[in-house]
């Protein structure tokens, strides 16, 4: 997950590995955490965790600070300190789910794909009873958000970061924040001037401070334009902000920051002020050189000198190779864009910016594919900007971008005027995940790009899309027991698939319809739907698969106990591999065949049957899967009597998997409960 913070003191901070002021509201922070609570006062025990508030707007520092005190305290909190955003960049209230989600990937616990926000959030809750951590909760909107992740724990800590009181939250402890001390920011200016410019006109120095509101955001803007005019007088910059006017209803608390970030933006070369403007386009407020291209039509290289130079004016702050735009700036870059960028060109731009996203997905999944394959010899033809080195590079990539990436997907698709590279830039991001993660890890994130699709299919009256979505929306929810739920998009999916005049949507709803009842052993309705499956797979002289639904079908009986209807369907199954000459298949369907002769009653059958899969299996040349059936086949020896036999073909078995094999190394044929 991405931990960074949103509202730091600035570019200036980071550099000089310096925390500027904020002292008497430190000790006061570190008080709170010894001062007992109501509970404690009553003589009861502290049933959750201890919250700490700091309140105060965008670009005063509050993230800083609480990033400040989680430092002064990590060691009393052995676990570790847990991060969180709780709202984007731009106001958009980040997904509760998303936030338990991300909480659970640092804890290094797997979340189940399609889990519900109360699920996850109880997990992390869960999670951190057994801890002592600090949890950070940065851009709290109100208590709803903070108070689900709230430990039942009196040894974590928890510091939310907000505009306002958590209103609803008991024994809070706030600690507002207004503009830095006078003294303190113009230590924080004089990083980017230097002490002699501030010793010539201290009085122009306080000015500054003053006019800046003591904002941190507001002085590295102002100290990043001083630093690119060493020849410019602090008195000059002073003078400058005073005759600034207000800008239409800006409210009265947040002109500080508007007054600068326009001093400073009205200072840029047209290109680099364009470049700003469109950057509040960028998702999660990430952009690196191929996003800043994309989105003003320039060169990567172009491009990321221009980012640089933003960047050493403070608009940027630099988060390894890539920049974040802090979230008290984005709304002032997006007014402007509004004001100043034709529609045609925003929505340009971000066509660009997704068609670019796209190529480097594209890019992340092919290097994983083997050399001189076809993915390897497109990716050769890309610009090599687009290319990824190795596997690992792309990789690395992927999960620094992830989510950014995800936030581009789900603004792509709510934008609803560029559905098409949505769903291309959805596609895309499905494979690169597979690809890098594999679909079982990737399963959290996969659920909800398919979801997403299945917005966009039911936007635009794609059943195709609409019916894949389903099934494989379904067949998460299968993995994870919500075996209700994914009957439901299974019979969706079953009607998107006949809208669609899709056949292979259509066969798969059906047999997995069946699956699901299958799941839940409502044997009945389960043959009923294996049985119109099979009719449909023949129907269009789809033979292997008939062949294996014949197998599905003996094996729902199996479980019913009509052993006359699995004896009949499993016989289908076999002559059905033996007319598409697998062998394998036929062998494996054979050794049901005997299963069910042997709980029907007829064990001599069974060891006929037996036999007869074992020489099946010997003309394949599968050691594995003659290791099964040899130990299938002293199983029923076993049950027959004849230990004898039986020892003989285990002993069989083991030399077939080799001095590594064991019994557990093989695979099991079966296709009965695990009671039986």
């Amino acid at each position: 997950m991405t931990d960074q913070a949103v509202d730091v003191g600035g570019p200036a901070e980071a550099q000089s590995g310096r925390f500027f002021g904020r002292q008497r509201e430190l000790r006061s922070l570190r008080a709170d955490i010894e001062r007992a609570g109501l509970d404690t006062i009553s003589g009861r025990k502290a049933p959750r965790a201890r919250v700490l508030l700091i309140a105060g707007r965008p670009g005063s520092g509050r993230t800083a600070l609480a990033e400040e005190l989680a430092r002064e305290v990590a060691a009393d909190y052995p676990d570790g300190v847990l991060r969180a955003r709780l709202t984007e960049p731009g106001g958009r209230r980040v997904p509760m789910e998303r936030v338990a989600r991300e909480l659970l990937d640092s804890l290094g616990i797997a979340s189940p794909p399609g889990a519900g926000e109360d699920e996850l959030t109880w997990m992390v809750r869960e999670a951190l009873t057994v801890r002592r951590m600090l949890l950070l909760l940065d851009d709290a909107g109100d208590a709803e958000q903070v108070d689900p992740l709230l430990p039942d724990n009196p040894d974590c800590l928890a510091v939310a970061v907000a505009e306002g009181p958590l209103t609803g939250i008991s024994d809070v402890r706030p600690c507002t924040l207004g503009g830095m001390d006078s003294k303190s920011a113009i230590e924080l200016l004089g990083t980017f001037t230097g002490s002699v410019r501030i010793t010539v006109d201290p009085q122009a120095a306080e000015s500054i401070a003053e006019e800046c509101g003591g904002l941190p955001t507001a002085l590295v803007l102002v100290g990043g334009w001083l630093a690119a005019r060493p020849r410019a007088s602090v008195a000059h910059v002073a003078k400058r902000l005073r005759a600034l006017p207000d800008e239409g209803e800006q409210p009265k608390v947040g002109r500080p920051l508007a007054r600068a970030f326009r001093l400073v933006y009205e200072s840029l070369p047209s290109p680099a002020a364009g470049m700003l403007r469109m950057l509040s386009l960028a998702p999660g407020g990430i952009a690196d050189g191929h996003t800043a291209s994309a989105l003003v039509g320039c060169s990567v290289q172009s491009a990321e000198a221009t980012l640089g130079d933003l960047a050493d004016l403070g608009f940027l702050r630099s988060a390894g190779d890539y920049y974040e735009l802090p979230g008290a700036l984005l709304p002032l870059a997006r007014t402007l864009m509004r004001a100043h960028d034709r529609p045609a060109d925003v929505q340009l731009g971000r066509a660009r910016m997704l068609e670019r996203t796209v190529r480097q997905l594209h890019s992340c999944r092919a290097i994983t594919e083997p050399d001189g394959s076809p993915a390897r010899r497109k990716l050769a033809g890309l610009p090599r900007e687009l290319r990824f080195s190795t596997a690992p590079a792309a990789a690395e990539w992927l999960a620094i971008r992830l989510p950014a990436l995800l936030a581009s997907a789900r603004i792509a698709v709510e934008d609803g005027g560029l559905d098409t590279l949505a769903r291309r830039l959805v596609a895309a991001l499905v494979r690169a995940l597979a690809a890098h993660r594999g679909t079982e890890d990737a399963a959290p994130e996969l659920y909800g790009l398919h979801q997403l699709v299945l917005g966009v299919a039911e936007r635009r009256g794609l059943h195709r899309e609409q019916a894949a979505a389903l099934l494989n929306l379904a067949d998460l929810d299968v993995s994870t027991g919500r075996t209700e739920e994914a009957l439901a998009r299974y019979r969706a999916a079953l009607d998107a698939g006949r809208a669609a005049n899709d056949p292979y949507a259509t066969g798969r709803a059906m047999e997995s319809v069946g699956g699901a009842y299958q799941e839940l052993e409502d044997w009945q309705r389960a043959a009923d739907w294996y049985g119109r499956a099979l009719a449909e797979r023949q129907a269009r002289g789809e033979w292997a698969d008939g062949a294996r639904l014949y197998g599905r079908l003996g094996a729902v009986h199996t479980y019913a106990g009509r052993y006359g209807e699995a004896l009949r369907n499993w016989r289908a199954a076999v002559s059905g591999y033996r007319r598409l000459g697998d062998l394998p298949s036929r062998a494996r369907a054979l050794s049901e065949v005997a299963r069910v002769q042997e709980y029907a009653g007829r064990p001599e059958d069974s060891l006929h049957t037996c036999h007869e899969a074992v020489e099946l299996a010997r003309q394949t040349g599968d050691a594995r899967l003659q290791a099964a059936l040899q130990l299938r086949l002293a199983d029923t020896l076993g049950r027959l009597g004849d230990p004898t036999a039986a020892r003989l073909h285990r002993a069989m078995a083991e030399r077939l998997l080799g001095p590594e094999g064991t019994e557990g190394s093989t695979y099991e044929i079966r296709s009965a409960s695990a009671e039986d």
